[in-house]
């Protein structure tokens, strides 16, 4: 399928991971001028998408990754524990020099709890780092479907009752199905802004038009 060989990060030559690269390399810039040791909170990450990334053993950094359910690690420096991106009360203010977000704040919940993990992220990190798509790019990353995300709910869930759609299989009951399409909730530029006020912010393109967002502060 055309949509998976330009979104699946899984392929070293796909489309979506050149635009990870580059971004992850956007960082790398920034990371550099932040003294040794160091720590990172990756909120909602893998031990993975470092280790495609060639950053798995890297001097003085020290990287906790937190979910909802632990994830396998096998690098020195790495730490997996369970928590939850909206509440990350475990850790004090300013805990750790750097939070890096992949992709994560679209799927904590409403715009409630996009807030709250928005909240968290800037108080226990003295710099942040948070990425999410664009709302307005026109092929909904998830589902691979275009226009997805402006379809009402009942729509969505009965496309995803009936039909494989991007990374997700056909639902077998309409109440999963809703479920699923209701767990994504793609943010809008102001959105994104009111969440993380006074941040930077860098727009990845694709064909001319914002596929997603990257807001970070901090770094001066």
């Amino acid at each position: 399928m055309l949509f998976k060989k330009i979104a699946d990060n899984s392929e070293d030559n796909s489309y979506a991971t050149t635009m990870r690269r580059k971004r992850f390399g956007f960082f790398m810039s920034l990371l550099a001028g932040v003294p040794r040791p160091l720590s990172i909170l990756d909120v909602g990450g893998t031990q993975g998408f470092w280790e495609r990334m060639d950053f798995t053993d890297e001097p003085g950094i020290s990287i906790t990754l937190i979910n909802l359910k632990p994830q396998p690690v096998r690098y020195a420096g790495f730490t997996s524990i369970i928590g939850d991106a909206t509440d990350l009360s475990v850790f004090s203010d300013d805990a750790f020099d750097v939070v890096f977000s992949n992709s994560v704040i679209e799927h904590v919940g409403g715009i409630n709890e996009q807030s709250r993990m928005a909240q968290e992220v800037i108080r226990v990190g003295r710099r942040y780092f948070v990425q999410t798509p664009n709302y307005y790019f026109p092929i909904e990353p998830h589902y691979l479907f275009p226009g997805f995300q402006w379809l009402p709910l009942e729509v969505r869930a009965w496309l995803l009752n009936h039909f494989n759609l991007g990374w997700s299989k056909r639902k077998p009951t309409i109440a999963e199905a809703r479920e699923s399409v209701d767990s994504v909730r793609l943010l809008r530029k102001d959105e994104l802004l009111t969440f993380f006020p006074h941040t930077n912010l860098y727009e990845e393109k694709l064909a001319g038009l914002t596929k997603s967002f990257v807001v970070y502060d901090g770094w001066d």
